[in-house]
């Protein structure tokens, strides 16, 4: 925190702009090191967020680098809270590149991954949810995930998380107050009553952010999806179909997917990893056997499963099988080709399957594709959109901790019911206390703010 750091924040690649980012308590006395105006002065002082036109120089030979605009913002009031200089030049890696030396040569040093964050985070500008939130802003693919790491950004858990926190520690107090009187057997009936009665919205509101983190995981990360099937059912004719481009090569010879094809589609808001698979089928085909095998492993992993039938054909008994493997899975059934005679009969379907899950298509017609479309919606929200895409829980981290820490207030119930001594009671809380922090940084190692910020993109 003591150094004065510097990164290339902006991407790699040529651009119109290129913007260097110093931060630290000798920011602007090492931007002026290197810095003149146009006519050739040296330059003493900058106004506080004012963009102001010059040239960087280079300290060892005096030639100009760049021609940049350089904004000086005065702490606290900037995104670390500490003095902040930005360099806006041309957006070339040479360009760049040299500048950075430069201030290097200075005695800056370079910022490791996500250090203005983390500074901004230390420095209590954001807690760890709003700074993870930064992020997911920046990786977001679709309007859903945007509004999501925003509604984060903004501090919707961070808010419900300190509130829960704030409740706890008024009930903790209760039953430090009953524990310094527990002479008075009146005093300790109501405090148990009153705890008890309090303890469980509580329960409520965490058990609510814990279920709205299945769709949130998948809004942030995308629902990765495999599609499966023997050959020439019409897999990568629904991938193409999905896509809205050919992507995958469709031919009527069965096997020519022979390795995974994988792309990201933004479906209704939802991104989705697609991955068509090569046909399930026995082949003495070297290649194509690597890709059947390929496929297998991917339908283990995989969160969504379609599979496909072609209904001009019987059902075989090597789809069944395949079928029951998708048994325990968020699974679709497709049946394409409904253009041609049906010969498929779906009374030889495994019982197991609800019609709901059934879909028919004929890809070659374009038709079934808008329901298809709105049975991944809906098993994506679980038949109910939630329409506040912004409230929700979207890191694992973050559902973990909830868990947690609604298992300990549930013991604490227990205890609560049980009529345990109250500083039983009060452990439980505190454990419950103690997850809820972890979320927001209240109450975090180091090593995990570490790792959390490593993860970031140096310049941010």
């Amino acid at each position: 925190m003591e150094d004065t750091i510097a990164a290339i924040s902006t991407a790699s690649g040529e651009a119109g702009i290129g913007i260097i980012r110093i931060s630290g308590t000798e920011s602007l006395q090492k931007a002026l090191m290197i810095y003149e105006t146009k006519n050739g002065k040296k330059v003493t002082r900058l106004q506080d967020r004012r963009l102001t036109y010059g040239k960087i120089m280079d300290p060892h030979t005096g030639k100009m680098i760049d021609e940049a605009l350089v904004c000086y913002m005065k702490a606290p009031h900037t995104y670390t809270t500490e003095d902040v200089v930005e360099i806006q030049c041309h957006g070339g890696y040479i360009s760049l590149k040299r500048i950075m030396e430069a201030l290097l040569d200075q005695g800056v040093r370079s910022a490791e991954p996500g250090e203005f964050t983390k500074r901004a985070f230390l420095s209590g500008r954001l807690d760890l949810s709003q700074a993870e939130a930064v992020m997911d802003l920046i990786g977001s693919k679709t309007d859903l995930s945007h509004e999501a790491a925003l509604g984060q950004l903004e501090g919707f858990l961070s808010g419900k998380v300190k509130k829960m926190r704030e409740e706890l520690l008024d009930l903790m107090a209760a039953m430090e107050v009953s524990i310094d009187f527990s002479e008075e057997e009146d005093i300790d009936e109501v405090t148990f009553e009153d705890v008890y009665e309090k303890t469980i919205p509580i329960m409520d509101d965490i058990q609510w952010l814990i279920d709205s983190a299945k769709t949130g995981k998948i809004i942030r990360e995308g629902l990765k999806t495999v599609i499966i099937g023997k050959p020439n059912v019409g897999k990568s004719s629904l991938m193409n179909a999905l896509l809205k481009e050919s992507r995958a090569i469709v031919t009527d010879i069965p096997g020519t997917t022979r390795d995974v094809i994988e792309e990201q589609l933004n479906l209704r808001g939802i991104p989705l990893v697609l991955m068509d698979t090569a046909g399930i089928r026995d082949t003495e085909d070297v290649v194509e056997k690597m890709g059947v095998e390929r496929a297998k492993q991917l339908f283990d992993q995989a969160d969504l499963v379609m599979m496909m039938l072609d209904a001009s054909t019987p059902v075989t008994s090597e789809e069944v099988a395949l079928l029951n493997m998708v048994q325990k899975r968020k699974a679709l059934i497709i049946i394409n080709k409904t253009d041609l005679p049906s010969v498929l009969d779906e009374s030889s379907l495994p019982e197991w399957i609800d019609s709901d899950q059934i879909l028919k298509l004929s890809l070659l017609e374009s038709s079934g594709l808008l329901q298809l479309e709105e049975a991944l919606e809906n098993l994506v929200y679980d038949g109910e959109k939630n329409a506040r895409e912004k409230e929700m829980v979207t890191h694992l981290r973050h559902q973990q901790a909830l868990e947690k820490a609604y298992d300990s207030l549930k013991e604490g119930v227990k205890a609560l019911e049980s009529r345990m001594p109250l500083d039983f009671v009060q452990v439980d809380y505190q454990e419950a206390m103690d997850q809820l922090g972890a979320i927001i940084g209240e109450s975090v190692k180091e090593d995990l703010i570490d790792h959390i910020f490593s993860n970031f993109c140096i310049g941010k």
